[in-house]
């Protein structure tokens, strides 16, 4: 993933947070918001109550590849946070793939 597609700033994350719309799967929550731009930025966070590190890092890994995967593709000029649920480090990434892709149907920007 390029650097420039990763969110980062914490002013992003913060406007994600307050001016964003959100889509809940089984195992990720969906927010997301344009950006004013052309390019689509993503961020992938795992709250401490998934667990301890090792598991707040598989969650995370578990969202990369499921996206990564997905069939959906996410539209251009959008910013995406995918928040990870607690049952998630015990799931496969099947399952993940199916609960985000879900989600960002249910967002409906894309087709």
């Amino acid at each position: 993933m390029k650097d420039d597609l990763i969110l980062r700033k914490e002013e992003d994350f913060n406007a994600i947070y307050k001016k964003g719309k959100s889509s809940p799967g089984k195992y990720v929550v969906v927010l997301y918001r344009p950006n004013g731009t052309d390019l689509t930025r993503k961020a992938f966070v795992a709250s401490k109550k998934v667990g301890n590190s090792v598991m707040r890092n598989r969650a995370r890994r578990l969202m990369r590849e499921a996206v990564r995967l997905s069939q959906v593709s996410l539209p251009n000029g959008y910013d995406f946070l995918f928040i990870a649920r607690n049952g998630i480090t015990v799931s496969k990434c099947a399952d993940v793939r199916r609960s985000i892709e879900a989600a960002l149907k249910r967002t409906g920007l894309t087709g």
